[in-house]
């Protein structure tokens, strides 16, 4: 009796279905299926597209849950903001955020009743919004990057405190209380680095959710950078001394042709980094190279160990480091057309998830690298997934104007992924986009004088042939298909006080 009692054990454990069977029907509560199913490898394997959310006329280059994943925000290259009750694939409310150029980034600040984001953007603008009781939008200008304001980090906990990065290199800090920006941090790159501009271009920011004064950066560099910022004053500083630490790969160390595109911190404080045109590595507490890396102990050691690898056959260098220094790696997925992010996914931080060159969806566990999942998310380009704050669904977008919403949906279990069978990446002519109309026409006059020099008939045929293609690539993103969701009529836009 005790065996039999046993095996129904362990065939219960494994099967999420049924837990969340249990939990839809009210046997099991929600709270305790996050904690016991929600991480199960069954629901992975049995993720499906539930439905596709079609409003947005450019590539959803952001999505956030709001704290009771009841309600998701999104933001596109329209410059619209649009929040979505997902469940049903209704719009709940849209608005232009003011924003002068493709928004990639919008987050709900915590404890706001869902009445407050801020959003960053193309234009370097950072922006305040909040939704009035009278159902118009206020959006305010906070501050502004020099070139694109590319990611936020919102303090866990606070509906005041906030921090952006953007291509100049700067990491803001916002007080919305006050409603002032201070420049805390400029990234400059090591000594002795061979480029043409100081400052490190940021593409990602994140906060350690352990401890909010940690947060990390990350740019067109092989370092990832934690600081602490109780050691920063007001007006900045790119003193090498004010960093907590670094995080690199061996064997990238010294590589000035990677950089980083995505950051997320673990409830256990590890570190994901996701490198272009390379791999997704975990780093622990105890695998940073200090706070100047170039010239530690540690970092030389490392550089000169790979070095005496590469000019012995004695394998890869990561293979005879150190283990303890060799960072978990995610493979499979590519990093190369677009700035991609990068998450974890499932209660525990149990796994990770990112998008791809080629159109997929890739999960990976997170404990040891296996690959358990690939999934067909976008005709060009997935690059953001977000998870749902318990559940286990996530919602994905990328270079097509829809926002697909995943759930344990099939029957049958995902077969284990072979990447030999894995098809090559689709080919592309050109990602532009054009969020109105007059963006076209802006293309068309550029492209038309660029022409007007052109000298020969084989020249003037081939700027035709680019006009006919921005024409035909403009025809695909704002010619309505048939399958686009109307919505209800009262899924009008709100009124937006601008300033």
């Amino acid at each position: 009796m005790a065996m039999d009692m046993g095996r129904v054990g362990k065939k219960r454990k494994s099967c999420g279905i049924v837990d969340m069977w249990h939990r839809e029907v009210g046997v099991l509560s929600p709270r305790s299926f996050a904690l016991r199913s929600a991480a199960s490898e069954d629901l992975v394997l049995r993720l499906g597209i539930q439905r596709k959310l079609n409003r947005h006329r450019g590539c959803v280059n952001t999505l956030s849950f709001n704290a009771d994943g009841n309600t998701l925000l999104s933001g596109s290259d329209d410059r619209m903001i649009i929040f979505w009750d997902w469940e049903f694939g209704k719009v709940k409310f849209l608005f232009h955020t003011g924003h002068r150029d493709n928004v990639f980034q919008a987050r709900f600040m915590p404890y706001t009743n869902d009445r407050t984001i801020v959003t960053s953007a193309a234009d370097g603008e950072v922006r305040h919004i909040q939704m009035l009781e009278s159902g118009e939008v206020s959006t305010t200008m906070l501050a502004k990057h020099e070139g694109w304001a590319n990611k936020l980090a919102i303090e866990p906990g606070s509906p005041h405190i906030f921090y952006s990065c953007g291509e100049d290199g700067l990491v803001q800090h916002f007080d919305l209380r006050t409603r002032s920006a201070t420049k805390i941090i400029t990234c400059i790159h090591f000594k002795g680095k061979s480029v043409d501009k100081p400052t490190v271009r940021l593409n990602a920011i994140t906060i350690d959710p352990r401890n909010p004064n940690l947060i990390a950066t990350a740019g067109a560099e092989e370092y990832v950078r934690l600081y602490d910022i109780r050691k920063y004053k007001c007006g900045g500083s790119g003193d090498f001394d004010h960093l907590t630490d670094c995080f690199c790969p061996p064997h990238l160390i010294g590589d000035e042709q990677v950089g980083i595109t995505g950051l997320a911190f673990s409830d256990q404080s590890e570190l994901l980094a996701s490198y272009n045109d390379e791999s997704i590595y975990l780093f622990s507490k105890d695998q940073g190279l200090g706070p100047c890396p170039a010239f530690s102990s540690r970092g030389s050691a490392m550089v000169a160990k790979i070095r005496d690898d590469s000019s012995s056959d004695t394998g890869s260098p990561s293979r005879s480091m150190d283990a303890r220094s060799v960072p978990q790696v995610y493979k499979g997925h590519l990093n190369i057309e677009t700035v991609k992010g990068v998450s974890f996914f499932g209660p525990n931080c149990e796994y990770v998830v990112s998008g791809s060159d080629c159109g997929r969806v890739f999960i990976w566990r997170k404990k040891d690298g296996q690959l358990l999942r690939v999934m067909e998310g976008d005709k060009h380009v997935v690059n953001c997934i977000e998870p749902h704050p318990y559940a286990t669904m996530f919602a994905s977008s990328g270079i097509e104007n829809d926002i697909k919403i995943w759930i344990p949906n099939t029957m049958e279990r995902a077969p284990p992924v072979n990447m030999d069978e894995l098809r090559k990446p689709r080919p592309r002519v050109n990602f532009c986009r054009f969020a109105f109309p007059e963006d076209l026409v802006a293309r068309l006059v550029e492209r038309r004088r660029q022409n007007s020099g052109l000298e020969g008939n084989a020249e003037e045929s081939e700027g035709r042939a680019d006009l006919l293609q921005l024409i035909m690539n403009y025809r695909e993103d704002f010619v309505p298909r048939e399958d686009d969701s109307e919505g209800d009529a009262s899924e009008s836009p709100g009124d937006c006080i601008v300033s």
